[in-house]
């Protein structure tokens, strides 16, 4: 017998096992059947190992086999997904879908706001401090950086004058409206514009298309995906370097000048669909487009622009890494850039054929995760969002990031249930907690329950050592956090559970204390050692929400958590409930601002436009102060909202941030102290 031979490059370390996603496929007729994933027997299945392939014709052979098994009439979509559904579900998922971090064994550091209360200016509302994340506004004191509408700008907060602005995009070039966010470093500025999601997913019937040579779409020499533009901030801001690639961005983290970038990609094929045909004669025809197609079609590519002139590349096969089971449909990119650079580079690439949706990072070590709530018959309309338990499932997999060079992969495990949000993991004391429902949480008869489980994160394996089940039954996590020792956990349906979940010990995880009032948190902040801030909605007692509320809990005792004070806005919402970048809390000031849209609630007033600002309260030892509603509407124009998306402190003033402009207000009395319009 021929011993198989398996080229490990330096790049990758091997273990692992990424599931790729979409794994339904339609037979015949409208009925779809799940098929398993390919197994390949050169990976061993124990141990999660990752392997590279022996060649570029390895890869592809293999990568085509697995895809082969998977496409349906419809494409990669097997007909139980549609392309608008795609999409939406994407959003779902990365929605509400951020100097080194502490190693594991130190103590919780508390909220990750990126700040220098020394120095006297917040910044992005993190996970972990020290961890940034993109955002769409950046200060480190001396200036504010944001972007809007493709165009980059710069504000000197001592004279609350603009200091410069950049044109990203020439023309009708589309970046100019995609979404896009910030990194910043000393005098670089590392804009991530996110344009368009179309190479990210497996690709999906779209109905009289037509493919081109090697079965991809007419235009696809084009790369399609995100684009990374280094910019200079250290006289009038200048484009240093662009970074295109195909795909889409699932999230970045930001350690010192180091940043890493998590970016899917699928394979570039394009399917036809012809009425006239059988289901079994339209597979056949994309099993034909998936045989015709070469390496070009599967792997990502780049270009990088420096200077005027554009070079082309592409991840090259010695990058590329195969779990044991894989569908061939998704891949992930893990990239890795300098801000300190003159410019970006290849990004030293580790892609494995694989998925990933949530990004969480403690500096030292990053974890990406997959679940498979797309894995389901009958799409999402019917099903709530919830899959066969047998997909009930979510893959973590935890990579060293503690030098600057590609990520090594370290574990992988899989746990029941779907996260919420990367808010649903946390490393602390050597093992990693993490926050899962499983189970149908919509209808009469919802069996849903949520469940946290601890894991040992010693670098070479994450072992199960306990579990606590049964939160929430009927219901589905709206907010996690995790606070040294203790979980809080805020599952809702009806009425809003807080649990509070002790974790000291690893083997022994117990319940302690719950707190049922009316409607949820959705996002949770620390507040000092025995508060917390959620941020949510109010309800009636059948679940029907009602607005936003801020509610402050004293969880001083465990076993006994409580609510000290509610502030309720009527008909409001705000973008904090989904996106914690949104939340700003000022320690020094037991300041919370947070971006607020409220309707009209009475007769005479329906009709009215919204009102639309940033909330400010001041945290009291019993509740909350109202300080006021800073406003950017009277500026707004024809083309503008003013609508107040974030907030910042610097050197005792106030800062939002709208598409419109930046304004400045006195942080002792509220009042308006400068505005910079955006144009």
């Amino acid at each position: 017998m021929t011993r198989r031979r398996f080229v490990r490059p330096t790049t990758v370390i091997a273990g692992c096992a990424l599931v790729g996603t979409l794994a339904l496929v339609a037979a015949s007729g409208t009925t779809p059947t799940a098929r398993t994933l390919t197994r390949d027997p050169g990976v061993p299945a124990a141990g999660w190992q990752l392997v590279a392939f022996d060649s570029c014709a390895d890869a592809l052979t293999r990568l085509k086999s697995a895809a082969k098994a998977y496409v349906g009439p419809w494409g990669f979509g097997g007909g139980a997904v549609s392309l608008s559904d795609a999409v939406a579900a994407g959003s779902a998922q990365r929605a509400a879908a951020p100097g080194a971090a502490p190693p594991a064994g130190a103590g919780a550091p508390g909220p990750g706001t990126a700040s220098d209360t020394a120095s006297g200016y917040s910044g992005t509302n993190t996970h972990e401090v020290g961890v940034d994340e993109p955002d769409l506004v950046k200060t480190d004191g001396r200036r504010i950086v944001t972007v809007s509408g493709g165009v980059l700008y710069v504000v000197d907060p001592a004279t609350r004058q603009r200091t410069g602005r950049l044109e990203l995009f020439t023309g009708d070039d589309p970046g100019r409206w995609s979404e896009s966010n910030l990194l910043l470093h000393g005098d670089r500025a590392l804009v991530l514009v996110r344009d368009g999601w179309g190479g990210g997913m497996p690709a999906i019937r779209r109905p009289g298309s037509v493919p081109g040579p090697d079965g991809m779409p007419p235009a696809s020499d084009a790369v399609a995906g995100p684009r990374l533009i280094l910019v200079d901030l250290a006289g009038p801001p200048r484009v240093l370097a662009q970074y295109h690639t195909d795909g889409s961005l699932v999230d970045a983290r930001q350690v010192g000048a180091t940043v890493r970038i998590v970016v899917r990609s699928a394979p570039r094929l394009s399917f036809p669909y012809k009425e006239s045909d059988t289901d079994a004669q339209r597979i056949e025809t994309n099993q034909d487009i998936i045989d015709a197609s070469t390496a070009q079609s599967w792997l990502p590519r780049y270009e990088i622009t420096t200077g005027g002139t554009t070079r082309a590349g592409q991840v090259g096969c010695e990058r590329l890494v195969r779990p044991a089971s894989y569908s061939g449909t998704s891949m992930v990119t893990l990239l890795s850039f300098d801000l300190g650079a003159a410019t970006l580079n290849e990004g030293d690439p580790l892609t494995v054929v694989a998925d990933g949706d949530t990004v969480y990072s403690t500096g030292a070590r990053l974890y990406l995760t997959n679940d498979q709530r797309w894995q389901m018959p009958g799409g999402w309309s019917d099903r709530g969002f919830a899959p066969q338990p047998r997909d009930e499932t979510t893959e973590i997999y935890q990579f060293d990031t503690s030098g600057t060079g590609t990520p090594r992969y370290l574990a992988a495990t899989t746990v029941p249930g779907w996260l919420i949000n990367q808010y649903a993991l946390s490393e602390w004391d050597g093992h990693l907690r993490v926050a899962t429902t499983t189970g149908q949480s919509r209808g009469t008869d919802a069996q849903s329950s949520s469940a946290v489980y601890v894991l040992r994160a010693d670098g070479r394996a994450l072992t199960e050592t306990g579990r606590v089940t049964g939160l929430g039954k009927g219901e589905r996590i709206y907010a996690v956090r995790f606070v040294a020792g203790t979980g809080y956990v805020v599952t809702f349906r009806q009425t809003d559970p807080l649990y509070t979940v002790d974790l000291t010990r690893p083997a022994a995880p117990r319940v302690v204390g719950e707190l049922k009032i009316s409607g949820y948190s959705a996002y949770l902040h620390p507040v000092d050692g025995n508060r917390l801030l959620g941020i949510g909605q109010e309800a009636t007692d059948q679940g029907r929400t009602q607005g936003t509320q801020l509610s402050l809990f004293d969880v001083s005792d465990p076993a006994r958590p409580n609510r000290l004070a509610q502030h309720h806005v009527r008909q409001g919402n705000s973008e904090a409930e989904h996106d914690p970048h949104a939340f700003l809390y000022w320690p020094a000031d037991r300041l919370v601002v947070v971006p607020l849209t409220a309707y009209e609630s009475t007769r005479a007033e329906v009709g009215r436009s919204p009102t639309q600002g940033a909330l400010a309260l001041r945290v009291t030892e019993g509740g909350f102060t109202q300080l006021g509603l800073v406003e950017h509407t009277r500026e707004a124009g024809s083309e503008k909202t003013g609508m107040i998306r974030r907030s910042l402190v610097v050197n005792g003033v106030l800062w939002t941030v709208s598409d419109v402009g930046l304004k400045a207000n006195q942080l002792s009395t509220m009042d308006a102290a400068g505005w910079v319009e955006l144009s």
